[in-house]
Formats: C-alpha cells, structure tokens, sequence
C-alpha cells in the first residue's frame, strides 16, 4: 500500500503534467491545496459528505485528487483546459458528480457550502459538508456574510478550510488588505479554529481526526509553489505556466521528495 508520501509524489507530479501539457498557470496555488485535498478524499470524504471548492483556479489540483481516487482518468486529465473538456479551469457544473457548483469568482465557496449545510438540515440528511477557501477570499464581504450566517444558524456540520499561503494576484495577503490574525478573527465569531501546516500530514490527520461540531475552521498555513524550489513563495507562480525546462526541473524535485 502507498504511504501518503507516494501518493503526495504521484499526485503532485500529474499535476505538473497535466498543467505543462494544457500549457496552463495557477500553478503555484494548486500546489499549496494538494496535500490537503489528498488528504480529505483518501481518508475523510465519505460518501454522504460534501465538498465545495471555493478557490475555484485550484482545479487542477481538485481534479487531480478526484483522479488519484479512480473518479477521474488519465485521458480525462489529458482534456484539461481544452476545448470542450469537462475539466475547465475553473470547477464545471453538472459533469463531474463530486463538483456540485461552478466556483472561481472567489468569495462564493462559502455561502454556497452554508446553503447545503442548512439544506442538509431541513431534510435531515446525513453528511458534513467541507468548503477549501484561500486566504485572499477573506477580502470578500460575502465570505464574511456567510460566516456570520453559518454561525447564527450554528450550521454543525460545516468545516471550512483555508488555503493560508500568504500570496494572492496582485502581493501577499498583508501587502494587499492585512487582517491579521485570520484564525483570531475566526475565533472571534465563535467558530472553532486551530492553525496548522497545511503540508505536515500528521498534522493535517489530527486536526480531521477532531470531530468538533462546526461550523469549524482549519486555518493551514501552505507555501504557494509547494514541493517546487523556484515556485514556493512566489508570486509569479500564480500566473505561469512552465517552460519544459522548469517541467523537467520540477518533475524532478517531486519525484526525489
């Protein structure tokens, strides 16, 4: 059986493909939510569960999660960003059954994500529901529209998580619009928050291994770029896309990870 290290190799690695092949960017994002979302759908994600990417350019990193459970092939993959494919930039609608919501206009994961959790409530469904955020979209009002409504409806079955790389398109988070401490303003509405590194997989099992009643927030501080030395805290790597000698330098440095 493959260690979370084989899989975090094997799944980074598609990644870079399947961008370097669609000759895409968002790279750097992508690879800051992998390890997380690896994590959720081997060994969280159960099938009465609901998952909502609000950070919707991380896709391929979404799909590639999908593709590392059997949802998704190489061939499906290989239509990434490509006219007609299913597997768009940004998360479709209606063509891949995991993906519930078109998402990418950021701020919106959230409230769509309190929507099923309210709805799951009326109809007495089963099921958590877990919505992935970046740290950028808490300069969204309606993300800050939706944490209140979460908690006034005490949405229990709600756990947000937040892509916490420090970078978004135009500086880092505190060049942009500071919040300073994210989680302490979490903690201020009253959700349950902890903070930890989004890439140490002991942590990130621990922190899903509580099952505190939400509506709950995981604040996971990532490096944009991660597992890539010329990508990590770069801002550039929101946007490129790999030249195939950057392909073979950071094919490389997953594959010896």
């Amino acid at each position: 059986m493959d260690t979370f290290a084989d899989l975090r190799r094997k799944a980074r690695a598609r990644l870079l493909t399947m961008h370097f092949e669609s000759g895409v960017g968002h790279i750097g994002g992508n690879l800051s939510s992998i390890d997380m979302l690896l994590y959720l759908y081997h060994h969280v994600i159960s099938r009465d569960d609901v998952f909502i990417l609000s950070k919707g350019h991380s896709a391929g990193a979404l799909y590639t999660a999908l593709w590392s459970i059997g949802r998704l092939t190489d061939d499906d993959l290989r239509q990434f960003h490509r006219n007609g494919t299913r597997l768009s930039g940004h998360p479709p609608v209606k063509k891949i059954q995991e993906i519930l919501f078109a998402t990418g206009s950021l701020g919106h994961g959230l409230s769509l994500s309190a929507g099923v959790a309210l709805g799951k409530r009326f109809r007495s469904e089963p099921g958590r529901v877990f919505c992935l955020l970046s740290d950028g979209e808490w300069n969204e009002g309606s993300t800050w529209e939706a944490l209140i409504f979460s908690k006034h409806h005490r949405l229990e079955s709600l756990c947000l998580i937040v892509d916490a790389n420090g970078l978004q398109g135009f500086g880092t988070t505190q060049e942009v619009a500071d919040l300073g401490s994210l989680a302490g303003k979490l903690q201020a509405f009253g959700l349950q928050t902890e903070e930890i590194d989004g890439h140490d997989i002991k942590a990130i099992s621990a922190a899903f291994a509580r099952d505190t009643p939400g509506p709950r927030a995981i604040v996971a501080h990532t490096k944009k770029g991660s597992g890539v030395s010329f990508m990590e805290n770069k801002l550039e790597w929101h946007y490129l896309s790999m030249t195939p000698e950057q392909y073979r330098q950071a094919l490389d440095e997953v594959n010896r990870a």
